[in-house]
């Protein structure tokens, strides 16, 4: 929602100066409809006074990519990748959040920076600011934003310097005559909460069920490959089964308040 808003508006015109293009870092694990939402955002915006491109960018498929096995030469043993926030439950019962996680920093920031430094020239340990990157963070989502982490860009933040929450971003889209966005998320996200797991069991049940066999396959093979960590790994903080969890309950048990609030890196969904 907020990024395409900020694209579009900037694309209109009514945010200045004209931006040079855009990035989306692909996980290659988002639902159908965002990849469609991509295709007709992109048409939307070659129509407008100010178009500019959108650059496709992806480090690999981050769900075949969570499934690996790698051999540790130190102990000998093998292991999974801890690329996503899993749940686990210990030998003792306790049960313990987000273990591990790299996957916004791999394959989120990192291709979008490296793209970035490709379009604009960026040389190595180059110090001076070139690039504003503009961040589609709302107003009510402030505590998303983060610095840079080099020395070449500075982040804008154009929907809070508008004070415009996503609520406002909504009534723009309808404004404006565009159909509201879907969600951008990886369909198995940890992060989401249960209205959203209850949102795609109800409206996208092919990806539900593709995110109940990953959280069954990513378990069983924590199982019987995970020989340095001895605890069952979920994708819900219950430390349930996604296909034993009723998501219609009054009570949200939403991922221990984890969402794209709390989220580090402050790039998810963008």
């Amino acid at each position: 929602m907020q990024s395409s808003t900020m694209a579009l508006m900037a694309a209109k015109g009514e945010i200045t100066p004209h931006i040079d293009f855009a990035v989306f870092a692909d996980t290659q694990a988002e639902p159908t409809s965002v990849y469609d939402w991509l295709d007709y955002l992109e048409k939307e915006i070659n129509k407008c006074p100010y178009p500019f491109p959108i650059y496709r960018v992806t480090k690999g498929n981050l769900t075949d990519d969570s499934l690996k096995i790698v051999y540790r030469k130190k102990t000998g043993l093998k292991s999974m990748r801890r690329l996503i926030p899993l749940f686990g439950i210990k030998p003792n019962g306790e049960v313990t959040a987000a273990i591990g996680r790299t996957c916004t920093a791999d394959y989120k920031v990192a291709p979008i920076l490296k793209e970035i430094r490709k379009r604009c020239g960026i040389t190595h340990g180059q110090k001076e600011v070139t690039v504003t990157q503009w961040i589609g963070i709302s107003y009510d989502e402030m505590q998303r934003m983060k610095l840079p982490i080099n020395k070449w860009t500075q982040h804008r933040w154009v929907l809070v310097e508008k004070k415009m929450t996503r609520a406002h971003c909504k009534e723009w889209m309808k404004k404006n005559n565009y159909p509201e966005p879907p969600r951008s998320a990886c369909y198995y996200c940890p992060f989401h909460s249960d209205s959203e797991w209850r949102r795609l069991r109800n409206e996208d049940p092919y990806h539900f069920q593709k995110a109940i066999d990953f959280d069954n396959k990513i378990r069983q093979m924590y199982k019987t490959e995970q020989k340095d960590m001895k605890m069952e790994v979920y994708l819900h903080s219950s430390c349930k089964p996604l296909s034993d969890i009723d998501f219609d309950s009054d009570e949200d048990k939403g991922q221990l308040g984890f969402d794209f609030q709390s989220e580090c890196e402050g790039m998810c969904g963008l």
